[in-house]
């Protein structure tokens, strides 16, 4: 008898390692499983991923990323000002508490981003003892500890990396971003990205991630550098299509000569910021205008949006030999890196559930027939 109870106790202890979920986990899991989500619709495609923060994985939002998601990404967690604020120390909190989470509810992870102009802590480029710009030397060293030290610390659940992030210039005659990598390091630092980031986990999957890739002149120069990463003997895998659309575009034939030039890379090719703004888009900065009080969803915009992600799916999956991934950026209509950009305080409606969390009549539209 006493054995017979040693083994029932020893059974429950391994079956509570095995799913290792604290009880709020438990709960969504078991609510997520009862419903068919996006992810089982498109299983034979391609993943479907989130971005998330460690907040909303908190609240009930979480319900719909265990429902509806396979992969997960940290919307800021994993960038580097967050995460290296100061040149002694790291800020690992928020990126564990994501990576955690996508590990004891087995789902894939992104890891975004090793480097970018943008959200970098200016302790980077200053040279502490001179105060002055820090030389290629001291700027390679800080870039080889910092990508090293975190793909190191995630490559138990990070399957693939977005490495450099958006360093093609926006400007048709400008081929490369002004910023200081660029500056102090020229076109090396992407190279040198991608080489450390490889060094430390030489089984994560890297990619270059840009938007307004269906703009043909900055797609141009995204193929001409991708090719020469390649041509170098670069370990890079794919590209990465951030997907900041709208429901002015793209057209079908950006969208297809996109997904076209991009696969004839021969490189896997993930969507991994997707969202349809309600407003159209301008591709300038601009002044909030009258018409921008309207943040209401409207039953036009909504009629625009779902004709744009109607297309959008019907092309991801045209192209799935290619396409091995589909992430959008935020989880809900509840709230969006869109409200404030690029008119602040304007409400935007860019996602497939409302802000009750509630699938949108986009949501059905796009299932694969």
């Amino acid at each position: 008898m006493k054995q017979f109870f040693s083994i029932a106790v020893i059974a429950s202890v391994l079956a509570g390692l095995a799913f290792n979920r604290t009880n709020a986990d438990q709960q969504q899991f078991a609510l997520a499983d009862s419903i068919k989500g996006l992810k089982t619709y498109y299983q034979s495609y391609f993943d479907i991923g989130v971005a998330v923060s460690p907040r909303a994985l908190k609240t009930d939002e979480a319900t719909l990323v265990l429902t509806h998601f396979n992969s997960v990404t940290a919307e800021n967690a994993m960038k580097m000002g967050p995460i290296h604020p100061r040149e002694d120390a790291y800020n690992f909190a928020g990126a564990d508490s994501i990576a955690a989470y996508a590990k004891r509810n087995g789902l894939k992870m992104r890891g975004h981003c090793l480097v970018w102009h943008n959200q970098t802590a200016r302790w980077f480029f200053t040279d502490s003892t001179t105060g002055k710009q820090v030389s290629k030397e001291l700027l390679l060293q800080r870039m080889k500890e910092h990508i090293t030290t975190v793909v190191t610390r995630y490559k138990d659940v990070i399957y693939a990396w977005d490495v450099a992030n958006e360093v093609i210039s926006d400007k048709a005659d400008e081929f490369y971003r002004p910023s200081p990598y660029y500056d102090i390091l020229g076109e090396e630092f992407i190279a040198k990205a991608f080489e450390f980031a490889h060094a430390a986990d030489p089984k994560a999957l890297l990619f270059y991630n840009d938007y307004d890739e269906i703009n043909p002149v900055k797609r141009k120069k995204i193929i001409q550098m991708v090719k020469a990463l390649k041509a170098k003997g670069i370990p890079i895998h794919g590209v990465g299509l951030q997907a900041h659309w709208a429901v002015n575009e793209p057209s079908a034939s950006q969208l297809e000569t996109t997904l076209k030039d991009f696969s004839q890379l021969g490189l896997q090719l993930h969507i991994t910021e997707l969202d349809i703004s309600v407003y159209p888009k301008e591709h300038n900065a601009r002044e909030r205008k009258p018409e921008d009080s309207d943040t209401a969803f409207s039953k036009e915009k909504e009629a625009q949006q779902i004709e744009m992600y109607k297309l959008c799916f019907e092309k991801f999956r045209k192209y799935k030999q290619h396409i091995k991934s589909v992430t959008f950026w935020n989880i809900s209509d509840r709230y969006s890196w869109l409200d404030n950009f690029p008119v602040r305080g304007r409400k935007d409606h860019p996602l497939l559930f409302d802000r009750n969390l509630q699938p949108k009549k986009v949501f059905n539209e796009i299932l694969p027939k």
